[in-house]
């Protein structure tokens, strides 16, 4: 909405903003209403439209970009210290336990299947994630250079980009099947591949 908010605005647009997130993880987007989320947030629909004007439609992108900030913080502190082994490894279980417990229904997927992947709010949003999450991966491997435990001249951004897609991968399969083998396998198998890297150096 245009203008700047108070921090009591902010606050009470958060509350909507998660209100709804619960009201469509429980409901479905094609289901909820606006009335639902007015009774789970305690807003009136003045209200309601006071911090989204364009109705439905601007509430659903917000909740994308909660839903997708909400990705990236479920995986921390760990994303944000990936400076050891041990730590790469935590992480990875964190992720899988995430996507396990999500199970094959994807919040931030099913909003995307409603607003529209291309649309350009959709699409700045997802952009903006996976954008996010690779420079933390990068991250993560120039810390395990800068403790010598990588090469100096290993390609930082190829080798983040591929625990990435082994993720997205592995998420797309256990959303079609079930099953978290695969995304398990792929994560796993990324950073045994960075950790005979750094073996080779010896």
């Amino acid at each position: 909405m245009p203008g700047e908010l108070t921090p009591k605005g902010r606050a009470t647009r958060r509350r909507i903003v998660e209100g709804a997130a619960t009201v469509l993880r429980e409901k479905g987007v094609g289901t909820a209403t606006l009335d639902d989320f007015m009774a789970q947030t305690g807003t009136s629909k003045s209200q309601l439209f006071h911090y989204f004007p364009a109705g439905k439609d601007e509430l659903l992108l917000a909740v994308a970009r909660f839903e997708a900030d909400q990705v990236l913080e479920d995986q921390q502190p760990y994303l944000g210290c990936l400076d050891s082994w041990a730590a790469w490894e935590r992480w990875r279980d964190v992720v899988i336990k995430r996507y396990e417990t999500q199970g094959e229904q994807c919040p931030l997927g099913t909003l995307f299947s409603q607003i529209g992947r291309s649309s350009p709010g959709a699409r700045a949003i997802l952009i903006e994630l996976l954008r996010g999450w690779q420079e933390s991966l990068a991250a993560g491997v120039r810390a395990l250079q800068a403790a010598g435990r990588l090469p100096a001249d290993l390609d930082v951004d190829t080798r983040a980009t591929a625990l990435l897609t082994a993720i997205q991968g592995g998420v797309a399969i256990l959303l079609s099947t079930g099953q978290s083998t695969h995304l398990r396998v792929a994560l796993t198998q990324g950073i045994e591949d960075l950790r005979r890297a750094g073996d080779a150096m010896a």
